[in-house]
């Protein structure tokens, strides 16, 4: 240990623990493996014609009313560029607003985050990544549910339901992106894109003052280059500030 700063020598040692995993930590089963062998080929043609990186970060936004998905990919740079979109068959049958309960037959809205080991090839809806509900702000709200995934098969009661061909394509992105060193990748989850008009249109909605928050995230990204902020939770409030 550093005997000149024994705390900074420490807290190294905790960060490069915390952060390494190995290759068996990233689930896969032979339907995975399958799905992602069908994909590979045709997605590294279409992220190299991004001039992009296959296996390179991901980032997805998520937008309710517009019924899409969005990948990102990280370039060069610590900024994303726009790969493709997907749209959504369903998110359940509550509509636009957070989850706040479990059966409440709604989609999480809000800033999520997925970890290796949260990648599902065993789903029973073909293959799904859990989006980390409920997460510090959802707890400290005391929000109720769980297992709120990403999924195949078209269907959903609650989770965010894709094509299988859909999820495939995205469940590939996020296992090469995490072989090739990607620690986690933020999913990000509006009722709708954030501008202005669309904002004067719910400005009735219970939920108003709460969007009015997640817009604060929307526009860090929008404004900054595409680059994601790292969000905490402060008094009950999502704060955003650069990563």
């Amino acid at each position: 240990m550093n005997k000149k700063n024994p705390l900074i020598a420490f807290m190294a040692i905790i960060l490069s623990t915390s952060m390494c995993f190995s290759q068996n930590d990233i689930p896969s089963s032979p339907r995975s493996r399958e799905a992602i062998n069908r994909v590979t080929q045709g997605l590294e043609k279409e992220v190299a014609n991004k001039k992009l990186r296959y296996g390179s970060p991901i980032f997805i936004r998520i937008f309710k009313e517009e019924m899409e998905l969005e990948v990102w990919i990280k370039e060069d740079s610590d900024n994303f560029i726009f790969f493709k979109s997907y749209s959504i068959c369903t998110y359940g049958s509550g509509g636009l607003g957070p989850k706040t309960m479990q059966g409440d037959g709604k989609a999480p809205e809000g800033f999520y985050y997925v970890l290796p080991n949260r990648l599902n090839p065993l789903s029973d809806f073909h293959l799904s990544f859990n989006l980390g509900y409920p997460n510090r702000y959802d707890r400290y709200h005391k929000r109720t549910g769980g297992a709120l995934m990403v999924h195949g098969s078209c269907v959903s009661i609650g989770c965010y339901a894709m094509t299988n061909s859909s999820i495939e394509e995205i469940y590939a992105l996020a296992d090469a992106a995490f072989r090739n060193g990607q620690r986690f990748f933020r999913v990000h989850i509006f009722p709708f894109k954030m501008e202005d008009e669309n904002m004067v249109k719910h400005n009735k909605s219970e939920w108003y003052s709460f969007w009015e928050n997640l817009k604060e995230g929307y526009d860090y990204f929008e404004n900054n280059d595409n680059m994601p902020p790292n969000v905490e939770v402060v008094n009950g409030r999502y704060v955003f500030n650069s990563p």
